[in-house]
């Protein structure tokens, strides 16, 4: 065997270890929960900690039962509540602690099911995978932790019945100093929280205390757990983005003083903190401009993952009133509403989304393709238009490409007398191609072009179609009514004619369970492959006409957004290259070729 066929073989059978390693780290998504489902009581442990500042003594609150409830609705029930209501959120802010403890966001759903739920953003305490955000202050002098607002104030409504973005709520309590907190909560038509937080001193003394916010997490959430996506932590610290894994929290370094692993971050003039999930956020946000400290903290005790921004230390004199004002982030990552937050001064926020290291691609394309979606009114039209977009920008290096591979098409006659005059002669075979190549100015190695600039704009689509919530179940037509998701038909039931299902994501057999546009897909490419020029080696011909094929089963399971691309891209280059080619003088006759390929084959099988 010549080396020639021996680096193919190699090369082949690395593409096919490239291809397994591929599902080992793309696999189907699973089944989502739904996080209403009713739970298995559990024993909790005892105690969360509160924002332990710079020259305060440490403090405790207990924020989960000792007899957690069973179900969220029995959870809820446990305090008195003030509603929410818009036009994206629905839920509720516990009156003990005045914790928003309960958000669900109304334009999204659980599944494409009819009776699917909505989802379910935040719960209380006591209810499986307890999620919510707190304010309050800390005492930083003669106060103690019963006399400023925590987890477990009572508070009490002064103002406002139902919180909606024309009508805000205010909180009241008062301690036993002389101490009156206030605490009035603003919302927008979106999924921004305003909340201002104020203390009145009608006592004869002065008073120090420090204003604080928390989102904390019960429990480690159940994640996609995909290498190419972040979930967990995700900060923006004066223009310096950083994410952090929840694998990793129990690994930051031990504070004392937080009797907890932490992280503890001075920022100067801008930033936010909190949690994100694959579509969802969940983020505190000082005002612009301001100084604060960014914590991150795992109370391994409480198994608690929980973020903080801690705002200076506010002097409060007598007869006088102080007032602090943030901001909560809680909902979904439109990528369009997280801009329009980042334009009206949140620092950053854009980069929540998490657009991967090629932030420089998947940015501009999500922007294209959002902008189309706008004038057409469907993702579907909009993955083509998008395709037609980077064909007509990539097509002057196309070109010359195209014009090489046309040349190498006509030049096959003479190629083929070249192997036949040469015999076993495999360096002068080599030469006289060279001196073939040379002498028509052809670049047998043009044609790697349009594949390598195709693979980065490739893996930048998958990844915007993956995070971006502006795929999730977005039609296109027809049965592809989630364009992140696989294409639901499957050839093993005859594409929903017979009654059998098809096999489940954990499946062996999920992968031949190929719908129509994996088909339309490997077609595709079939077709294409017939205006390149036929490799004369039998080996390299064979690995060649296996490809279509072999890229259809691995494209199988992706996203009918990324492979309705794929499609799109493959039938635009046979358009342009079928022109070009016959711009240039030859004549591709595919389907004759087709043909006589096909009854050669017969003929040698008699």
């Amino acid at each position: 065997m010549d080396d020639q066929n021996k680096n193919l073989i190699l090369a082949s059978a690395l593409s096919f270890l490239v291809i397994l390693v591929w599902f080992v780290l793309f696999p189907p998504e699973q089944p989502v929960v739904d996080p209403n489902a009713p739970v298995v009581e559990q024993t909790a442990p005892a105690a969360n900690t509160t924002p332990q500042v710079a020259g305060t003594a440490a403090g405790t609150s207990t924020l989960v039962p000792a007899n957690p409830a069973e179900t969220r609705q029995a959870a809820l029930a446990t305090a008195e509540r003030l509603q929410i209501k818009t036009d994206t959120l629905r839920g509720s802010i516990s009156l003990t602690g005045g914790r928003i403890d309960d958000l669900s966001l109304e334009r999204y759903k659980e599944t494409l099911a009819p009776d699917s739920e909505i989802v379910t953003l935040l719960s209380p305490v006591g209810s499986a995978d307890a999620y919510y955000a707190l304010y309050g202050w800390a005492p930083a002098g003669d106060l103690t932790f019963e006399q400023v607002p925590g987890a477990n104030t009572p508070w009490q409504v002064e103002s406002g019945d139902i919180l909606t973005p024309s009508t805000p709520v205010t909180l009241v309590w008062t301690n036993d100093v002389g101490l009156t907190f206030r605490r009035t909560l603003m919302i927008d038509d979106n999924f921004m929280f305003t909340v201002k937080q104020s203390v009145e001193n009608t006592s004869a003394s002065a008073f120090n205390m420090q204003p604080y916010g928390i989102v904390a997490r019960h429990g480690e959430p159940e994640t996609v757990g995909f290498f190419i996506l972040h979930e967990g932590v995700v900060a923006m610290t004066d223009g310096e983005l950083s994410e952090i894994d929840y694998d990793d929290l129990p690994d930051l370094d031990v504070v004392p003083r937080e009797g907890a692993s932490a992280q503890v971050t001075e920022v100067a003039e801008n930033g936010w903190v909190g949690f994100t999930d694959k579509y969802w956020m969940t983020t505190l946000i000082p005002n612009p401009g301001s100084n604060f400290t960014s914590v991150v903290k795992y109370v391994a005790s409480a198994d608690i993952y929980q973020t903080e921004i801690r705002q200076p230390v506010q002097s409060v004199a007598a007869g006088q009133t102080v007032e602090v004002d943030t901001q909560l982030f809680a909902g979904a990552k439109e990528w369009e509403t997280i801009r329009n937050y980042e334009k009206a001064g949140v620092d950053g926020f854009l980069d929540s989304i998490d657009w991967g290291w090629f932030f420089f691609l998947t940015k501009p394309i999500f922007a294209v393709l959002h902008w189309l979606n706008e004038l057409i009114g469907n993702m579907g039209w909009s993955i083509i238009a998008l395709t037609l977009g980077i064909k007509a920008l990539l097509l002057p290096l196309a070109y010359k490409s195209y014009v090489s591979m046309a040349k190498m098409k006509e030049l096959q006659p003479e190629m083929e007398k070249i192997k036949e005059k040469a015999g076993d002669d495999r360096q002068k075979l080599q030469a006289e191609m060279m001196a073939l190549y040379k002498k028509e100015k052809v670049n047998p190695a043009a044609g790697c072009l349009p594949i390598l600039l195709q693979i980065p704009i490739f893996f930048s689509l998958y990844k915007v179609i993956f995070v971006t919530i502006e795929l999730r179940h977005a039609p296109w037509l027809g049965w592809i009514r989630d364009l992140s998701a696989p294409d639901p038909s499957s050839i093993l039931n005859l594409f929903g004619l017979l009654p059998n299902a098809t096999p489940s994501p954990e499946s062996i057999f999920f992968i031949f369970s190929l719908g129509v546009l994996p088909i339309i897909l490997g077609l595709s490419m079939w077709l294409q492959q017939k205006l390149n020029p036929a490799p004369t080696d039998p080996t390299q011909a064979m690995i060649f006409a296996w490809m279509p094929w072999v890229f259809m089963f691995m494209l199988g399971t992706f996203a009918s957004g990324l492979v309705l691309y794929w499609i799109a891209n493959n039938v635009i280059t046979f358009i342009q290259q079928y022109a070009i080619m016959r711009s240039q003088g030859y004549k591709p006759d595919i389907f004759g070729n087709i043909l006589s390929s096909f009854k050669k084959k017969t003929a040698e099988k008699k």
